[in-house]
């Protein structure tokens, strides 16, 4: 049974819209436990374009389930990572450009930076993941640098049509088998919401989905503490669903 990370990021996107106080994302966290997060998680991005350094503090100071601290692969996070130690750190490709994260990092070509990154954090009981695409040489990298979990993107089964989608549902399913027989932990998350959530919820050995942007949008309806319960209760009971051609227990 897959767990659930609230990120809220977008929260404090809201805040800096106005670049003013409000809406403050620490006490909104609180909420989202509240209303049945097994952990929060913050993007404390190298332009601060949303979450601030004061949040992060805060937050490792008041959050009571996990905190996910996701970051760009820098000397200068690491340092942020080391001082504040989170209950986890999932290392992110980051674009000054992009409007949110576009893809997984490329673990292959940075293999020899990210090893060094991993080992230094793990070195002080920070677990580190890295947010990949399900691809295996990817997995292998991931594996290589000494990361005891992984972020699998689910960007592209969020993004595919009908037709499409149990490609890639099928693509997550493989990379989360192959992760586990390589011995690491399996994590999911980017643009999954309220009606595509069920199928990914029920991968066998995934074990935690982050998930934001559609709760904090649900939120503003029925508020932060009943969207995240709702988002909670798909994920713990998903359904069988015909289109995707498998069981969901």
């Amino acid at each position: 049974m897959a767990s659930l990370g609230v990120n809220i990021d977008h929260i404090a996107n809201i805040r800096e819209a106005r670049r003013t106080v409000e809406p403050d994302p620490v006490p909104m966290a609180m909420l989202a436990e509240l209303g049945g997060a097994d952990g929060i998680t913050v993007h404390l991005r190298e332009d601060r374009r949303h979450i601030q350094d004061r949040d992060v503090e805060l937050l490792r100071q008041t959050v009571r389930s996990r905190l996910n601290l996701e970051m760009a692969a820098t000397a200068e996070m690491v340092a942020i990572a080391l001082k504040v130690k989170p209950d986890m750190v999932t290392l992110v490709p980051e674009h000054r450009q992009e409007v949110t994260t576009e893809g997984g990092l490329d673990v292959v070509a940075q293999l020899s930076e990210l090893t060094a990154m991993v080992s230094q954090l793990q070195a002080s009981d920070i677990p580190v993941s890295l947010f990949v695409d399900p691809v295996t040489t990817q997995l292998q990298g991931c594996r290589d640098s000494g990361a005891r979990w992984v972020e699998l993107h689910t960007g592209r089964y969020a993004d595919a049509g009908w037709k499409a989608q149990p490609h890639e549902l099928a693509r997550l399913t493989e990379g989360t088998a192959t992760a586990r027989v390589m011995g690491l932990r399996v994590n999911a998350g980017h643009g999954l919401t309220y009606q595509n959530v069920e199928p990914v919820a029920a991968i066998p050995g995934m074990e935690e989905l982050n998930i934001g942007h559609t709760i904090v949008a649900r939120a503003v309806v029925v508020g932060l503490q009943q969207a995240v319960r709702e988002m909670k209760a798909l994920i713990q009971n998903p359904r069988r669903d015909p289109l995707f051609g498998q069981a969901l227990e």
